[in-house]
């Protein structure tokens, strides 16, 4: 049995085959009209207007997640950005319409003196001065200090003049650097609450930045340090024209101010060692300047235990103005602030020891100083350093006994203050 003939058969036409090529036509068209035509057959045919075929396609936005409708889509976001243009346009009127705001209150009495207290040391700077000073009448003065001075022949410019005079005393200033810095320390958050924070730490490295110019500040070993730079002493009746004999602005002097150096004196070098040191904690965060100060500290203080003496030898300058009576205080106190400021127990060891305490005058109860915290006497100060450090780390062993006995001696001394119980004199007041 064979298959189908490949070749297809004859083209002749069979009398069977009687339909007409009219017919077979009708009979395709009527097939093609019955078949359902997909979406893209139908947009083949040329559609008139009325068919659907010939309506405008609609347009989608693919979002990657989700498809949208065009025109839905553009709505949608320009109804944010109105929104967006109305909110901001309304937030813009509020911010620029004037608010009626109460008036702040006026600062207490306490805050006006610390704002006065601290202009006090703007007047006393020596030196360029910078443009935000604040003191109108003050400008540049005394810029050849040191130069001046065959002996010395190095700037000693800056720093803060004493009081009425132009006389730069470097043992009252150096405890007053270290009194702002001790103020900043305990009392910092009210400094910054008041805005003065800034302002006194601005002076305070005024007040260091010229303490380290007044020895070599690069050296771990010194053997003299400025204690003065000017005179004041017009007893011995010279001619020559110093601070006292000329009173004057500062700005207009113009003759040599001569600079005072000591090679022993204990005293004003602990001194110094302590303002450089509470300066550090106070720049603790600017550590290459904090790193600086703790250098210069450690040399004067040791500087000061090697060479034992006063820098007030009787009847010089600063025998006259302001004399130091003993360098023991000054010994416990640079003592204490110079463990703060490093850790190192070998400084609490020296201001801690018992015979120190003895020659400091710890146990004077008698004397009519005893408690009264000054340039000169540093030992109430330092006590009650030495008892917060008892209080918050209590070292113990072997410091605990000095300790406790400044802790007690500093409990008398505040007592001492209430008027019950009648040790000073009082004002009545306001």
């Amino acid at each position: 049995m064979f298959g189908r003939d490949p070749w297809g058969g004859s083209l002749e036409i069979s009398n069977a085959d009687s339909a007409t090529d009219d017919d077979r036509s009708r009979d395709l068209d009527r097939a093609a009209l019955m078949r359902q035509l997909d979406e893209t057959q139908q947009s083949w045919l040329l559609a008139g207007p009325g068919d659907q075929a010939g309506k405008k396609k609609k347009k989608y936005v693919d979002l990657g997640c989700v498809v949208l409708d065009r025109k839905i889509f553009m709505w949608t976001v320009g109804t944010i950005l109105g929104l967006g243009v109305f909110i901001g346009f309304v937030m813009m009127i509020v911010k620029l319409v004037p608010h009626k705001r109460p008036p702040p209150p006026p600062p207490d009495q306490y805050t006006q003196a610390l704002h006065k207290a601290l202009m006090f040391f703007n007047a006393q700077r020596s030196g360029p001065l910078p443009k935000h000073n604040g003191v109108s009448w003050r400008g540049n003065s005394c810029m050849k200090d040191g130069l001046s001075d065959s002996t010395v022949r190095r700037s000693l410019v800056g720093g803060f003049y004493d009081a009425g005079d132009a006389i730069k005393f470097n043992y009252p200033m150096a405890w007053s650097m270290t009194m702002l810095s001790w103020s900043v320390i305990e009392y910092k958050a009210k400094y910054e609450a008041i805005g003065e924070l800034d302002h006194i730490k601005e002076l305070i490295k005024w007040g260091t930045d010229y303490i380290l110019k007044t020895f070599n500040s690069s050296a771990d070993t010194i053997d003299r340090i400025v204690a003065q730079v000017g005179v004041g002493d017009t007893s011995k009746g010279s001619s020559q024209p110093n601070d006292h004999y000329c009173w004057m602005r500062p700005e207009d002097i113009d003759y040599k101010r001569p600079v005072t150096e000591c090679h022993s004196c204990s005293d004003l070098a602990s001194e110094m060692a302590a303002a450089l040191a509470a300066a550090s904690i106070v720049f603790k965060d600017s550590k290459t300047y904090s790193d600086k100060l703790v250098k210069g500290a450690k040399a004067l203080y040791k500087f000061g235990r090697l060479t034992r003496g006063r820098y007030s030898p009787n009847g010089s300058d600063q025998a006259i103005f302001y004399n130091s009576t003993s360098y023991w205080d000054e010994f416990v106190w640079g003592g204490a602030w110079m463990y703060f400021a490093t850790g190192n127990n070998s400084y609490l060891t020296i201001a801690t020891a018992p015979g120190m305490a003895k020659h400091a005058g710890a146990y004077w109860f008698g004397s009519p100083n005893y408690g009264v915290f000054t340039w000169d006497d540093k030992l109430p100060g330092a006590q009650v350093l030495l008892s917060r450090l008892r209080l918050f780390l209590s070292p113990g062993y072997p410091y605990e006994e000095i300790l406790r006995t400044f802790h007690n001696q500093t409990d008398n001394v505040m007592c001492s203050y209430l008027p019950l119980f009648n040790s000073f004199n009082f004002t009545k007041g306001w």
